[in-house]
C-alpha cells in the first residue's frame, strides 16, 4: 500500500468524524507490509471522552499486537503530545502525517527518538482542519488543551 493510499484511509476516518459532529482528525495503523491493523477518528465529542483522539482510536481498534516495531501510524494531523507518547511508548516505528500546518505537534520529538516521520502536506487535510477551526474555535482549543 502506498503512502497516499494509507493517508486516504485516515482522511476517510476524519470525514466520518466530522459527519458525526466531531473533530475531523483520522488515523490508521498499518503493519510493515502495509496491512491495515486498525483505524479510527477523534471521538472526544461523540463519546464525551477527552482521551479518544484519532490515534488512540486506531490503536485500540488494532487490538493487541506482539510488537509494534515496523508499524506505521498514519494521521491526518501532526500528533499531539498525548498521541506522540502513545507512539513512543509502544515503539511504533513510523508516523505519516497528513499536515502539520494547522497544528505542529510532537513529531520533532518523535524524530529525535528514532521514529521515522513523513509529512505529506496534504491540501485536503489542511483545508478540512482550517475550515473546522474557523467554524468551531472553542471546540478546537478544547481539543488541544488551550483556553
Amino acid at each position: 500500500m502506498t503512502a497516499e493510499e494509507m493517508l486516504a484511509v485516515a482522511v476517510e476516518e476524519a470525514r466520518m468524524g466530522l459527519a458525526e459532529g466531531g473533530i475531523p482528525i483520522g488515523a490508521a495503523l498499518f503493519d510493515g507490509d502495509g496491512r491495515l491493523l486498525g483505524r479510527g477518528h477523534n471521538r472526544r465529542v461523540q463519546d464525551n471522552d477527552a482521551s479518544m483522539h484519532a490515534e488512540t482510536s486506531a490503536f485500540r481498534n488494532a487490538g493487541r499486537q506482539r510488537s509494534y516495531r515496523g508499524t506505521t501510524m498514519v494521521t491526518t494531523l501532526s500528533p499531539c503530545w498525548y498521541c506522540s507518547g502513545l507512539v513512543r511508548q509502544f515503539g511504533i516505528s513510523n508516523v505519516l502525517i497528513g499536515e502539520a500546518t494547522t497544528f505542529y505537534g510532537g513529531h520533532d520529538w518523535l524524530a529525535e527518538h528514532g521514529v521515522g516521520i513523513t509529512i505529506a502536506d496534504n491540501a485536503e487535510c489542511v483545508e478540512m482542519m482550517t475550515s473546522f477551526i474557523a467554524q468551531h474555535p472553542e471546540l478546537w482549543y478544547e481539543d488541544i488543551g488551550q483556553d
